[in-house]
């Protein structure tokens, strides 16, 4: 039973490195949009607004799984 045990910690910081990647990459979009809105470039800043917003439904996901994950 601990191998499992290990493998899920294993997992659960894995992904919890993942997602700590994925908020940087979320705040580097972030910044990027704000230059962009400011140079006139509202439609390149709405594709990023939009790819921030996947980025933030999926962080959503992989949190739950690393609670999922954590608990079992």
């Amino acid at each position: 039973m601990s191998d499992n045990s290990d493998a899920n910690v294993a997992t659960a910081d894995a992904l919890t490195l993942l997602l700590h990647n994925q908020h940087a990459i979320g705040a580097a979009i972030d910044e990027f949009t704000k230059w962009l809105s400011e140079n006139g470039v509202g439609s390149v800043a709405a594709n990023a607004i939009a790819a921030m917003e996947t980025l933030d439904t999926n962080a959503k996901g992989i949190t739950d799984a690393i609670m999922r994950i954590r608990q079992s």
